[in-house]
């Protein structure tokens, strides 16, 4: 082995030998429950599975058969989800140069989580038992007073749904490390044969991982739905009313969100310190290539690309849809109420049907992605990204129908017949937003598409007119999206608001139910969606397991083709996610809106920016928006730079890894990294959580020394307002300019503009370095800030009165 090889002094071109990567720890590591299951017998296992499963359904069949269907179909899923899982694992795994990389970064990145959400579910811990306090000492609202909810049962409900939805955000990051950390190196190992094969095999791992985060996201909400609906007694005299239910959901969509912010910072901070710091060393100042095996941190590298785009994405998208889900629950139920519907299950569990639904077309649209005979996508085969796009076309044009037949089955009421084709009208513009968000995504980050290949010709000119170039480009790529949300959000409300749906006094109520459906339209394809982000990273892997492995030109073409893709649907995802997020956020701002009015005994339908302190809280909100990115772009600098030093120090003290004749050390740049990304996330992580509510209580004492009873409420709102729409135009902003700088280095990779190696080539990797902390660090941080405001402000809203 290499080490032995050093050792007895006889060096050489070690590329020729068995490559040797070491192991980040000492032995595999197994979650501690799998630890705990291992232990029993297996039929005993089985019992329990089954008492499980018996159980669940038993509760789901008390609530509502529409609970059994939506149970079934996830289930289902689930069990599809295992046969993907069962299918790439029986792929091989290449020669053992590729295995012994890929065991590398498996290791690291396991270690890195297992560290990570250590760290976070004591936080978690901390954060459940101040809500406890807090919501022991508040008032009760109307409804829980006539429903017999004293305080202590609504402060348990609480802070169990927010355990419970922190706990399943960070199976969902899991399950998303878990599939990338061994699909990489069978990608890498399918590419030496068929670029059809590899893709397919990474678009397979990326859909398991998707079906199971959405899976649980669904069927986490519909037993803690139907758990406390058979608790609570719900429906009967004297109980909680079935539409005030989805209130106590709260906290599982705010536990989501609180996980999800720290995985996206710490491995966001992670994967781009240690992309930048090879980067700067390894490509700029010493001329070799990405992933090359002389870099001492590209192992570290490789394993961020695990912990920041796969653990971090899952959990991330798992919250999205559990907020969505929730907000539109309590949007459903409280229209309901208003417009005195007989049987309010219908529009309450809407979105849980609509996501069942995802989860069919989703795989549909998975499984119509299939091997060929074609042995190469370079020789003039079909196009990588066509063939997904062909996949999402499929999974849309089934999403129309599947959510025509769902708003016939759930909306339909006697009291306004037409009122379910409105609603199906509200889906088709959030189905059509989605789609429009993917394009014009591609359009400004795919190097087939003017955008991108204007700047990398901006690269011919200098590294500064490259960042010119980059900065524009990105602030440019606002205005579209803004536009199609405006329109969207316009659209849908005025379709449900034209529903027919009428309280007692004949106004009409549909408006903010008919957003919430167009929400629900454009998450109708999430699942597909997650896939095809998964497939980003699980490529990038597979190249850099290529090119450590030093496999034939060849073989690192096909990845390098799959790698391009991935950056461009990564960017479509993120695109994707802030859109969400943007209708999500205004549907949580409107039950925030709602939950003060309840406790204030008063109303609170609008939120005047002229008074002077509400104005004040607007700009904290967008404040807000700045420095949590500045913080979170300024982590990355400080962790890159103590890995350009560690890779510095490294060439300088070891000249002969230049020529082969000395090995990097690779655990040492992951030890760096791992450790400051993760003293790196806590702050900016702080800011998000306590600014909402050192605000609100700062500016509740105000209001109470001058009279303004509502003044804290009133403040937070703005500053959530004003959060809100900051941060859809920096997000957007940062994730394309970072998705365009990163394809056009890869544009002039390809031989374009002088091709690697060329003063353009170098100019386009500074744009690529600056755009890192920008795509993959910051904006996809502020999808998560945006709608963990808002749930922190919900949950947190007794406290500002």
């Amino acid at each position: 082995m290499m080490d032995d090889v050093m050792e007895t002094g006889n060096m050489g071109h070690y590329q020729d030998r068995l490559r040797t990567f070491p192991n980040m720890r000492s032995k595999p590591y197994t979650p501690l429950i799998f630890r705990i299951l291992m232990r029993f017998n297996v039929r005993v296992l089985f019992l329990f599975l089954l008492f499980g499963f018996g159980a669940i359904f038993y509760v789901g069949a008390s609530t509502s058969p529409i609970i059994i269907f939506v149970l079934a179909v996830c289930i289902t899923s689930f069990l599809l989800s295992l046969y993907l899982a069962k299918w790439v694992l029986k792929k091989d795994e290449g020669p053992p140069e590729m295995t012994q990389i890929s065991d590398a970064i498996r290791d690291g990145a396991e270690g890195f989580f297992r560290t990570q959400y250590g760290t976070i579910s004591k936080m978690a811990i901390l954060l459940a038992v101040v809500i406890l306090c807090i919501y022991l000492l508040r008032s009760t609202t109307p409804q829980q007073e006539s429903s017999g909810l004293g305080r202590s049962a609504s402060a348990y409900i609480t802070v169990a749904a927010f355990l419970i939805g922190a706990m399943c955000s960070g199976v969902a990051g899991y399950v998303g490390m878990w599939v990338s950390v061994r699909a990489n190196v069978r990608v890498s190992s399918a590419a030496r044969r068929s670029a059809r094969e590899a893709l397919q095999i990474a678009v397979r791992a990326g859909g398991f991982s998707a079906i199971m985060v959405v899976g649980m996201a669904v069927v986490g909400v519909a037993i803690l739905y139907s758990t406390f609906y058979v608790w609570l007694g719900v429906g009967s005299p004297g109980s909680m009313k079935v539409t005030d239910l989805p209130l106590l959901l709260v906290g599982y969509g705010f536990g989501a969100s609180f996980v999800a912010l720290f995985a996206q910072l710490g491995g966001g901070i992670y994967t781009k310190a240690a992309d930048v710091g090879a980067d700067l060393v390894g490509k700029i100042e010493h001329g070799i290539p990405e992933d090359d095996a002389r870099n001492p941190a590209v192992i570290a590298d490789l394993v961020g690309d695990n912990v920041g785009d796969c653990a971090a994405r899952g959990a991330d998208l798992f919250e999205s849809i559990a907020a969505e889900i929730i907000s539109a629950m309590i949007l459903g139920g409280t229209m309901a109420e208003r417009c005195k519907i007989e049987d309010p299950s219908g529009f309450i569990l809407f979105p849980l049907v609509v996501h069942s639904f995802d989860l069919v077309i989703s795989s549909v649209g998975i499984f119509s992605i299939r091997g060929t005979r074609g042995s190469n996508l370079t020789a003039g085969a079909e196009d990588p990204m066509t063939i997904l796009q062909k996949g999402y076309s499929l999974t849309i044009l089934l999403a129309v129908l599947t959510f025509g037949v769902s708003t016939r089955w759930m909306l339909y009421t006697e009291q306004a017949p037409s009122a379910w084709l409105n609603f199906f009208l509200c889906g088709l513009v959030g189905i059509t937003t989605a789609y429009a968000f993917v394009w014009i995504t591609q359009y400004y980050t795919d190097y087939k598409h003017e955008p991108v290949r204007t700047l990398a010709l901006s690269s011919s000119t200098g590294h500064g007119t490259n960042i010119i170039a980059g900065i524009s480009l990105g602030l440019e790529s606002t205005a579209l999206p803004v536009l199609v949300i405006s329109l969207a959000i316009v659209s849908a409300f005025w379709l449900g608001r034209t529903s027919g749906l009428v309280d007692e006094a004949g106004n009409p109520t549909g408006g903010l139910f008919g957003t919430a459906v167009a929400t629900m339209g454009m998450l109708s394809t999430a699942a597909y969606v997650l896939t095809m982000d998964m497939f980003g990273p699980i490529a990038d892997n597979a190249g850099g397991i290529v090119e450590m492995s030093q496999q034939p030109e060849s073989v690192r073409e096909i990845t390098d083709i799959l790698d391009a893709v991935g950056n461009t649907t990564k960017a479509t995802t993120k695109g994707f996610a802030i859109g969400s997020a943007a209708l999500a956020s205004f549907l949580l701002f409107s039950a925030y809106m709602d939950e003060v009015a309840s406790f204030a005994h008063e109303p609170f339908k609008q939120v005047d920016i002229a008074i002077p302190e509400v104005f004040v809280g607007g700009l904290l909100g967008s404040m807000l928006i700045f420095l949590f990115s500045a913080w979170a772009c300024a982590a990355v600098g400080r962790t890159a730079q103590e890995v350009v030093n560690e890779v510095r120090r490294q060439f300088t003290e070891r000249p002969g890894i230049m020529d082969y004749r000395e090995k990097p050390d690779y655990a040492r740049c992951v030890a760096i990294v791992a450790s400051a990304s993760l003293r790196e996330m806590i702050k900016p992580g702080a800011l998000a959580i306590a600014s909402p509510i050192v605000v609100g209580l700062v500016f509740r004492l105000l209001g109470y020394y001058t009279g303004q009873t509502l003044l804290g409420a009133k403040v937070v709102a703005s500053m959530l307002m004003f959060a809100t729409v900051s941060g859809i135009l920096m997000a957007l902003f940062l994730n394309t300019a970072g998705g365009a700088w990163d394809n056009a280095k890869k544009y002039i990779e390809t031989g374009a503009l002088g091709g690697k190696g060329s003063d353009c080539h170098k100019a386009a990797i500074t744009g690529d370095t600056v755009g890192d902390p920008f795509k993959d660090t910051a904006g996809p941080s502020i999808h998560v800030l945006i709608k963990m405001l808002a749930t922190i402000t919900l949950v947190m809203a007794p406290v500002f009165l």
